[in-house]
């Protein structure tokens, strides 16, 4: 006797001799369909859920409550298991915790949290760490009346005596820019409710640059002035071209505000003795389409990373500061195609660069003059990372480490013995031991031939060679974002359980250099999914997993992915969820007024040219949902979201439950109505969404507790 085993949302189905016949999952929300057609280079759509789109329609809201509820009651037999869950993952965090301090003008800085509290404190001491603490923000103080509250972008005056912060309170990275005096503890606005949220002070403390962004569509298209003597605010700076977006910072040596403006392909950056700030500001080299390049100052020079003259993954060059034009560009470190040069850390003494090779972050210490040399890493598998270095003249190197089995630890490399000081590493709450734990790198091979990296953890015994492991497939593969292998103790409750975690290093990222992103955007976006379904058929194939027990997730970008993966290969996966999915490619591209679209052209193409609109329609998730059978699917999202509008998720929803031809499967949504793309912002409530996100997977594979 053969059976057959269905394991559903709070539901398992035994199946004997002969096959039962599944019933729809009652209940399921149906939203109206209303005719609305979009026709460009001659072709029509039809798209029935447009009307989702008005936030401010009863009816709307009315439809992503009844999707909640319906999520909640389909979920309600996980309840304990979330709690559970939610339970043992904040009981692994130190609850009293902080950072470690960096020394900065005599003081040394560092934010801790404490007991419940969600929110950090910023804090320093001055002179020494023995001395006394001196809360400067009390997060948890500001946020009482807020169901949201985001700090960002703190900057510390001159004199070190006040402070600038931006604040958002509704989860759409709108933030409003606030000052406080650290003597009296006056907090002042400062701004409207309109900038991106970082500012920097000039030299004398005067004037404060901040960058403001479009309202409509979230674009950084101007950077202003503000005055301390007449609390007003005039704009020094307004970038015209709806491709690029642009920031204001001050250089490590805190002699130049610089103002940077940037589009996918091509970055422009102007400067101004930031003791200077009513002087005008001084282009370094104009802005040219697919000249890419960074700025960063040292002495009489400004240090580019670029990829003028050919330099595909990048190189680092120098220029005076009173020639900065790019004929003046000399060689630092020349361009070598093997190794991604990402970024750098100037000392008096050392120049340091991340590099990626193969995949892996190297950091290289060049002593200026003198023979260069790395640091050493072990793991097969591992992440590092230059960290916090704000003077010129320390003589060690702060820089993090971690790996899918290791937790993230800070590291002082002391730059002339050689001597490596780990000034902290993550403590998980309740122990945690590493040999229990197994991380490797395996590669799958795509449709073209081409080996595709992945890194994966598992518990050692708990892996089993006699049967399939239910195995999480993560991806994200856009922008050049490369996703590293690190740590997580919200990982264990799954590891712990069974599972086997992988990260599929797919094309679209930089994991093996620039070019591996530029295989994966634009005209060649598909490599991106093909990848990723590559990577799933070599877990199946190397027997870590069955499609029984595949489950894939992935969010933004990553739910792009997500979203056509399930069109393109539906039976390879048993559950999927898609976080915040960008699955509209094509009606978002096309409206201007969304925020980030115009920015995004060249990451995604132009829907505007036919060539780009026929391209991205072809794998456009929304567009190309059929009548098919889809895995079971949990799809979240935000009303507030400012990098992926709700309705995207909720017409997606709307349709799969219209045309999948397997309505026994769950297809849930979950619509957080108080947040926008990060989710919750405090330290422990965001795990709540982390607990059911965990809860959906499990009770897919049977696991109860």
């Amino acid at each position: 006797m053969r059976q057959k085993v269905i394991l559903g949302l709070s539901f398992v189905v035994l199946m004997t001799q002969c096959t039962m016949e599944e019933q729809p999952l009652s209940g399921e929300p149906k939203a109206k369909e209303i005719s609305h057609e979009l026709t460009a280079h001659g072709d029509t759509r039809m798209d029935e859920y447009y009307w989702l789109k008005d936030r401010e329609n009863p009816e709307v809201i009315e439809y992503l409550n009844a999707e909640n509820a319906y999520r909640e009651r389909i979920m309600s037999g996980t309840e304990k298991l979330q709690e559970r869950l939610f339970d043992e993952i904040v009981g692994r965090i130190k609850k009293d915790d902080s950072s470690v301090p960096y020394l900065l003008d005599g003081f040394f800085y560092y934010t801790r949290y404490e007991g419940e509290s969600e929110y950090p404190l910023y804090c320093r001491k001055e002179g020494s760490l023995e001395a006394d603490e001196q809360v400067i923000l009390n997060v948890n103080e500001l946020a009482k009346e807020h169901s949201y509250y985001q700090v960002g972008g703190l900057s510390i005056h001159p004199s070190n005596q006040k402070i600038a912060f931006g604040v958002d309170t509704i989860s759409r990275r709108i933030y409003t820019t606030f000052t406080k005096d650290l003597l009296t503890g006056e907090i002042v606005q400062v701004t409207s409710n309109e900038c991106s949220g970082g500012s920097t002070w000039s030299s004398d403390g005067n004037y404060l640059f901040y960058t403001v962004k479009d309202l409509e569509t979230l674009r950084s298209n101007s950077v202003k002035r503000w005055s301390a003597e007449s609390n007003t605010s005039v704009a020094v700076y307004t970038e015209e071209d709806e491709t690029f977006s642009c920031f204001v910072y001050k250089s490590k040596s805190r002699d130049y505000i610089m103002i940077g403006s940037s589009s996918t392909m091509s970055d422009e950056h102007r400067f101004i003795s930031s003791s200077e700030p009513l002087a005008d500001f001084k282009i370094i080299q104009p802005r040219a389409r697919g000249l890419e390049y960074g700025v960063s100052h040292f002495g009489d020079d400004f240090y580019i990373r670029t990829n003028a003259e050919g330099a595909t993954n990048f190189k680092l060059v120098k220029t005076p500061v009173q020639a900065t034009g790019i004929e003046n560009w000399t060689d630092v470190i020349a361009h070598r195609p093997e190794v991604l040069f990402e970024d750098m850390e100037l000392f008096s003494d050392y120049l340091v660069t991340e590099e990626r090779s193969n995949g892996l972050t190297r950091i290289k210490i060049q002593p200026w003059g003198k023979e260069a040399y790395y640091l050493p890493f072990e793991e097969e598998s591992y992440t590092a990372y230059v960290g916090s270095n704000p003077s010129f003249e320390q003589q060690h190197l702060r820089y993090g480490y971690t790996s899918l089995t290791t937790p993230g630890s800070v590291i002082d490399y002391d730059f002339a013995t050689g001597e490596k000081a780990v000034r902290k590493q993550q403590e998980v709450i309740g122990g945690y031991d590493k040999d229990r734990y197994e991380t490797k790198r395996i590669w799958a091979t795509a449709d073209d031939g081409t080996k595709v990296p992945m890194s994966i953890v598992y518990r050692k015994d708990l892996l089993r060679s006699d049967a399939p492991n239910p195995t999480l497939l993560y991806g994200y593969g856009s922008y050049g974002v490369t996703i590293d292998p690190q740590f997580s103790s919200v990982r264990l409750s799954l590891l712990d359980r069974g599972f086997v975690y992988a990260v599929a290093h797919i094309r679209g990222s930089q994991y093996l250099g620039r070019p591996w992103y530029e295989d994966g955007k634009m005209f060649h976006k598909t490599n991106t999914f093909t990848d990723f379904i590559a990577c799933g058929e070599a877990l199946i194939a190397n027997d870590y997993c069955t499609s029984e027990t595949l489950l894939t997730m992935g969010g933004s970008a990553g739910g792009l992915l997500m979203g056509a993966v399930v069109n393109m290969r539906p039976d390879l996966f048993r559950g999927v969820i898609a976080a915040v999915p960008f699955v509209d490619v094509v009606t978002t591209m096309l409206d201007e007024t969304i925020p980030l679209t115009t920015g995004e052209y060249d990451e995604w193409g132009n829907p505007n040219n036919k060539e780009s609109y026929d391209y991205m329609l072809s794998y456009s998730p929304y567009d190309q949902v059929s009548r098919q059978d889809y895995p079971a699917m949990l799809v979240t999202t935000g009303l507030h979201d400012s990098q992926v509008q709700y309705w995207e998720p909720a017409k997606w929803v709307a349709r799969l439950r219209k045309l999948r031809t397997n309505p026994e499967q769950p297809l849930l949504m979950y619509c957080n109505m108080e947040t926008g793309h990060g989710g919750a912002s405090g330290r422990f409530e965001s795990l709540k969404e982390t607990a059911m996100e965990y809860a959906f997977f499990l009770d897919l594979m049977g696991i109860k507790s």
